[in-house]
Formats: C-alpha cells, structure tokens, sequence
C-alpha cells in the first residue's frame, strides 16, 4: 500500500458507523488514500475453515468490488447495506480514493486497536451510539475504549439522530 494515507473507519452497518463513513469521505478522504473499513465480528462461527487460519490476523483485505457482492458478504458474515455501498461507491469514483474491508473475529475494543497497529492506520474514524455516561460505565464503551487505546489519532462521529440519555 505504498505511501499513500491509510484512512480506517470501524463500521458494522449500523446509523452510527453509516455517519462515520459519510464524516470521514467528506472531510478525510483524499485522492490516492486507502479507506480501510474495519468490521469486527462478535460470533465465531465457521461456515468455512478458511476463517479459523484468519481469526488471529484478521480476513485479508477485501476490495469494495467483492464485499459489495451479496455471496461474499455472506461467506464473510457481514451485511453492508446499500446506503453504504452508494456513499463508498461515490467516493471511488469522485476522489479516486482505494476502498477495502479487514473483518476480525471477537472484542471488538481489542480488535479494532490490533487494526490500527497491524495495518497500520493513519487515522480511525468510528461511530458512536450515544450512549449517555451511565450506560457508558455499565457497558463500556467501545469509542472510549479505542480513544484511550490506539496508537493513532481517532475521531468518534456522533450520529445526529442520538442524544445523550
């Protein structure tokens, strides 16, 4: 991957990582740079065995071309939605700009900060739920965690449709 800028955005298809996306194509993204979507699945199932050799390491980098195809998705377990696709799509086009997916298997706190490191990124962009300070400190918080944690600069995007609560 050259010189080029390694743009991350965690994202699992929620609103919250949609505006992460959106966020990070409008005000990050520039010509030549690697928009690298990092999706980190809870379940470990294995459909296929090929899976097992990757839960360590992470999939290999998978090209916008592939995970927009609904039968590779699947065989990864993600399920990008098309209001997704379309802004990524746009952006391929628009600024030139090198999309690809890393699926990590478990926590998803210490996989996305093992991305940043192994990758490794320029910058993260993530989501976040809007979970008020409470339920932060009863569930945690996956953007707090990774903000205290990663060896780069991160941006939590907030959703404008949550509130504190």
């Amino acid at each position: 991957m050259d010189g080029a800028r390694r743009v991350g955005v965690a994202v699992d298809f929620s609103e919250c990582s949609k505006a992460a996306v959106r966020w990070t194509v409008e005000n990050i993204a520039r010509k030549g740079d690697h928009l690298i979507l990092i999706n980190v699945q809870k379940d470990v199932q294995y459909e296929e065995g090929e899976m097992q050799l990757w839960q360590t390491s992470g999939s290999p980098f998978i090209p916008l071309s592939e995970f927009s195809d609904p039968l590779v998705a699947k065989k990864y377990g993600v399920h990008p939605d098309a209001e997704t696709l379309d802004i990524l799509s746009t952006v391929v086009l628009q600024k030139e700009v090198i999309v690809l997916m890393k699926i990590y298997w478990g926590d998803t706190r210490d996989k996305i900060c093992e991305a940043v490191d192994n990758i490794p990124l320029s910058c993260l962009v993530m989501g976040s739920r809007g979970l008020g300070k409470i339920k932060r400190v009863l569930l945690g918080s996956v953007s707090d965690y990774v903000v205290n944690n990663a060896k780069c600069p991160v941006t939590v995007v907030k959703n404008a449709d949550h509130h504190e609560g």
